[in-house]
């Protein structure tokens, strides 16, 4: 795998944090635990974490814009990305790299603006892609070991959090973000 990464994505320089404005998420396997449900009726049920929630709160008070790019449709995703207040939601999107440049030309940035958390093959050529790459720690076989980050912590429990985190500190913004949503529900 590490041959793999070498040919597909060379080492690169050092991250410029401030330059990050836009992280996006796959949702299956990582804003859930990838499980699907299906109710009696046929509705299609998801189980996200709250700690992953109180993140995108935390972002609210930040420059950075939010995304969710999967390849599947879920009424579940819509509402809880609505809740979320996730800028942009793309859902049925098989080519995931293609719909990031779209965004990417939309918005007037570019791949070394973006993070991507991703945790199975269909998401590896936007990882190999953007700026910063991350993964849940239970990923598909082989994504850890291609990608920048991997967090302790498994999709649908807390990665995303802790990826959130890990970029709010980065950029320095951390406590400032943290005190921002203290006082938004004080």
């Amino acid at each position: 795998m590490k041959v793999l990464r070498q040919i597909l994505k060379p080492q690169k320089a050092a991250v410029d944090w401030d330059k990050i404005k836009l992280l996006a998420f796959d949702c299956d396997g990582v804003l859930t635990r990838g499980g699907i449900i299906y109710g009696n009726e046929g509705q299609e049920l998801k189980d996200f974490d709250a700690r992953d929630g109180l993140g995108f709160m935390m972002l609210r008070s930040t420059d950075i814009q939010t995304a969710v790019i999967t390849g599947r449709t879920s009424e579940a995703v819509a509402r809880r990305c609505a809740d979320l207040k996730i800028d942009h939601v793309y859902q049925k999107i098989p080519y995931k790299l293609k719909l990031a440049e779209e965004l990417l030309q939309k918005l007037g940035l570019g791949f070394e603006n973006m993070l991507f958390m991703g945790d199975d093959w269909n998401d590896f050529p936007l990882m190999m892609a953007v700026a910063v790459s991350v993964c849940p720690a239970d990923a598909a076989d082989g994504i850890p070991h291609l990608v920048d980050y991997v967090t302790h912590a498994k999709g649908g429990q807390g990665a995303v959090r802790e990826c959130i985190e890990m970029v709010l500190k980065n950029k320095g913004i951390y406590e400032q973000a943290i005190q921002a949503y203290l006082a938004r529900i004080s």
